[in-house]
């Protein structure tokens, strides 16, 4: 039997980080330069008759029974067997490469667990819809992040631009003008979950201050979704950076994601802010595109320790 593989893109979070997870409207990116690839062969004549897991990014290499009953690899299995009706995996080799970094806000977690989901559906003889593939991510997505908003597991999934409310039925997007982004990482590792119950607490003790800024981000999800669809730039570029003094605000930022927006905006981007759970990992930048190479070269040189530069063609 040929081995089956499937893919899944990372993510970024264009405007509305943390204000989603309350209800507020956001809008996320596919970004196709990094992702994550899932091949599975099957192993009928393994001498240990079982599974065998090998996902280098993360230094993992070990039969399936050894992973932690709750290991976000293990449940994403189980969860596909239930839905399936199937009491076992055939034995078979999983192999799970990715080029996208973790805890860094472009959504390994949502594409690990979309190309797992796909490739094995396929391999047990039930190729999943991209709804069927969304629920299941969504539950792995609570393993890693506690309370997840499930905008990220749905940008992977559908891989299409989307403005999402958590709860309400999701659109998809089709900017007026061709959009270029770059993606500039600080180099440290953050986690979404800890940082989302680090807001969750702060909300709890001043209910006022983070409902202003969560309706604030809210608004500017609403105008940045118009000015998208128009083909804005201006108007988006300053509302992302709007969108950034607000999670500040929040304490989501730190000392290097400000000075990497500083760094852009005065090289001449349209707008910058953090991208993803903050305290680390990325930010993005709203360039022209005849000024990416340039902006994205200083940015590198100001500590940005890897850049992408994506590009988001118009409708039409």
């Amino acid at each position: 039997m040929p081995a089956i593989s499937c893919s899944a893109p990372g993510k970024v979070i264009l405007c509305g980080e943390h204000a989603v997870v309350y209800q507020k409207p956001a809008i996320a990116i596919p970004v196709f330069e990094c992702s994550t690839k899932c091949s599975i062969i099957a192993k009928p004549t393994a001498p240990h008759d079982e599974t065998i897991i090998i996902a280098p990014n993360i230094a993992l290499k070990c039969h399936l029974g050894c992973l932690i009953e709750k290991h976000p690899i293990r449940v994403a299995i189980n969860l596909v067997l239930e839905k399936l009706a199937l009491d076992h995996l055939p034995v078979c080799e999983i192999r799970i490469e990715s080029t996208l970094p973790t805890a860094a806000g472009l959504g390994s977690s949502a594409s690990t667990s979309v190309a797992l989901i796909r490739s094995l559906s396929t391999f047990l003889g039930h190729p999943f819809a991209d709804e069927e593939v969304n629920q299941v991510a969504y539950e792995i997505e609570k393993i890693h992040h506690g309370t997840p908003s499930g905008i990220d597991n749905t940008v992977v999934t559908f891989a299409k631009t989307l403005y999402f409310i958590k709860g309400q039925p999701y659109e998809f997007l089709m900017p007026g003008k061709p959009i270029t982004l770059i993606i500039a990482d600080t180099g440290i590792k953050s986690s979404t979950s800890k940082v989302v119950l680090e807001v969750k607490q702060n909300y709890l003790e001043y209910p006022t201050k983070f409902e202003r800024l969560f309706n604030q981000v809210g608004d500017i999800s609403v105008s940045v979704k118009k000015a998208f669809l128009t083909g804005d730039l201006q108007l988006i570029g300053k509302l992302l950076t709007e969108n950034h003094l607000l999670l500040q605000e929040m304490g989501v930022s730190c000392d290097k994601l400000n000075e990497l927006v500083d760094c852009a905006l005065l090289n001449g981007a349209l707008g910058a802010k953090l991208c993803g759970g903050g305290q680390g990992g990325n930010m993005i930048a709203l360039v022209n595109a005849d000024q990416a190479e340039s902006i994205a070269a200083a940015l590198k040189t100001k500590g940005a320790v890897n850049t992408i530069i994506t590009h988001l063609p118009a409708k039409g």
